[in-house]
């Protein structure tokens, strides 16, 4: 991977502004997007057959694989991203665009704690959990950050398999192997992350404009995107249904599950009605699609944890 990734025009590297510190390469992980990996991969781990017999000391490995995995990826995406970070309002205030980092640093960063995480989930967990956990930072790497995001507006829909992999890769370190269960979980955060994504990126147009990421609503307008929003966040709602149905979940699982879809299709449902100009609906979908992710895992957790109900 070469140090010098290509830039977006008009792009000048800032002058490093002052020495790094701890919190400057804390924010580089992410730690926001963290925190909803490190659960979705519990979740993963607590559902999988066996998860009881886990020794806790192992469990706690593995989630500070999948956390250390996510954080590297998310340092990697910066160094490469820093570009159009420095164009739009909501990344601008990042170390790397303020020049707190150097770029090289920010790289190296990220490139050793992925092999760090990688090599301890292999040793000490196991190598199918490992794999994944590989693939999914490579996905997210080079198919996501370097391939799609500044070159089509689906970058979204198959760049966000990268953020479906950690409930695969927790189940992975309980069993050793994958499932039809495993692969559900996986698709929930992949039907998802476009409404998630996209209602961002409506109230966000602007700042996308100027970075030149193609995304939905540059290339396609706000209407055909809110469209889009609408048709993914019913295909959630059908999708969600399935653990319920293959006896996955209990009948708590379906009531929240119920509620939950009820509440986000409404969400979708103003985003779509919105008038042109007025983004509060999608900043309220935004806000919402976090609570109602962690949520519904929350409540098909639940079952394992405490008895199926």
């Amino acid at each position: 991977m070469s140090a010098q990734p290509k830039h977006s025009a008009g792009y000048a590297p800032p002058a490093l502004t002052a020495d790094s510190t701890i919190g400057d390469y804390i924010g580089l992980l992410k730690p926001r997007v963290m925190s909803l990996v490190v659960f979705t991969g519990f979740c993963g781990m607590a559902l999988a057959p066996g998860a009881a017999a886990m020794h806790p000391f192992l469990a706690a490995v593995a989630i500070f694989c999948i956390a250390l995995a996510s954080g590297a990826a998310g340092a990697v995406n910066m160094w490469y991203d820093r570009d159009i970070d420095a164009q739009m309002k909501r990344t601008r205030g990042r170390a790397l665009p303020r020049g707190r980092i150097p770029p090289d640093d920010a790289l190296a960063f990220g490139v050793v704690l992925t092999l760090l995480s990688v090599l301890l989930m292999g040793v000490a967990i196991n190598w199918v959990a490992a794999g994944l956990l590989a693939a999914a930072s490579l996905f997210y790497i080079f198919i996501y950050t370097i391939w799609l995001k500044r070159r089509t507006p689906q970058n979204i829909v198959i760049g966000g398999a990268a953020g479906a992999f950690p409930p695969m890769i927790g189940w992975a370190a309980v069993t050793g192997s994958l499932s039809f269960e495993s692969l559900l979980l996986f698709a929930l955060i992949f039907f998802w992350t476009p409404p998630h994504f996209w209602a961002l990126a409506l109230y966000r147009n602007a700042d996308y404009k100027r970075a030149g990421v193609p995304m939905l609503p540059v290339v396609a307008g706000d209407s055909a995107t809110r469209k889009q929003i609408m048709v993914y966040t019913g295909l959630l709602a059908v999708l969600s249904v399935l653990p319920y149905a293959i006896g996955m979940a209990g009948l708590f699982y379906l009531a929240s599950a119920a509620v939950l879809n009820a509440l986000f299709l409404r969400c979708a449902w103003h985003v779509l009605r919105a008038k042109d100009g007025d983004f509060a609906p999608a900043r309220r979908m935004f806000a919402f699609s976090i609570f109602y992710l962690f949520a519904l895992f929350a409540a098909l957790t639940a079952g394992a944890l405490w008895g199926a109900v």
